[in-house]
């Protein structure tokens, strides 16, 4: 039995990610690109982006002129966090989906997202990490610190990210933090003859960013207990790691209505 194919669109199809994006809708045969948006590309071929040969998606200069001359189901974003924001709502107001994987929303842009979502009865997503072995650890973590509540964070990333910390590190630490009652780890005494050298403060815990070039993407969750200590760590090595899990984000947001916040929320 044939199942017709869900209509993709992706925004940044020319950054780093959006390449990727557009390479695993292009070798999906349930999916099929529609429209592809880089503000500085030029009317080119969308195919391009992933070494493919044409496919017949001329890339866009804005959301609105992709979206409109395009019906997409979903939208893919992994653009800025500045712009995330008004990319969802636009394409909230299309009646798109958007999956969107840049972090800098608030909490009152998340539920009013929501609404808008619910009140066009399509569904949404929101999602610090893509890769499913990312979800895994943060689903651990939060699962150890019912045991071991004394608990830090340490983020690697490249030198050029803008954001500290992590998206992924405040997502789990969020996870952790909903089985963690607030616990003051240390000594109290404390002081801090370098300032910031104690990390990120979050609900009793610390959440320490590294920043260097040639590092791609790493997480470790360090638990300590009497005599011993558990280290939860996820590495990724290349963008491609992330395709697996925005393959199974497109399908699966075409089953709900409202935006979710989470990857694992939609995990099986």
């Amino acid at each position: 039995m044939s199942t017709e194919l869900i209509k993709v669109a992706v925004i940044g199809a020319a950054g780093r990610m959006g390449r990727e994006v557009v390479k695993m809708v292009l070798e999906d045969e349930t999916l099929q690109l529609v429209a592809a948006v880089s503000p500085s590309s030029g009317p080119v071929d969308a195919a391009i982006f992933a070494g493919k040969p044409n496919c017949g998606v001329i890339v866009s200069a804005t959301l609105d002129e992709a979206l409109s001359s395009a019906k997409a189901d979903v939208l893919v974003d992994f653009t800025v966090p500045q712009a995330a924001y008004g990319n969802t709502k636009t394409a909230i107001e299309y009646g798109v989906r958007p999956i969107i994987g840049t972090t800098g929303f608030t909490p009152e842009q998340i539920v009013e997202l929501d609404e808008l979502c619910k009140s066009k009865g399509i569904g949404g997503l929101i999602a610090p990490n893509f890769s499913i072995g990312a979800i895994l650890m943060m689903k651990f973590a939060a699962q150890a610190s019912k045991y071991m509540p004394h608990v830090e964070i340490i983020e690697y990333h490249g030198d050029q990210k803008l954001d500290a910390p992590s998206g992924t590190s405040i997502k789990t630490a969020e996870l952790i933090s909903q089985v963690r009652e607030e616990l003051r780890q240390g000594n109290p005494k404390e002081e801090e003859t370098i300032e910031g050298s104690r990390g990120g403060y979050y609900n009793g815990f610390r959440i320490h960013s590294v920043r260097l070039p040639g590092v791609f993407a790493q997480q470790e969750v360090i638990f300590g207990g009497y005599g011993q200590t558990l280290k939860i760590r996820h590495d990724s090595y290349d963008r491609a790691g992330y395709m697996p899990g925005v393959n199974v984000a497109v399908k699966k947001v075409m089953t709900y209505a409202g935006l979710i916040y989470g990857f694992e929320h939609i995990m099986d």
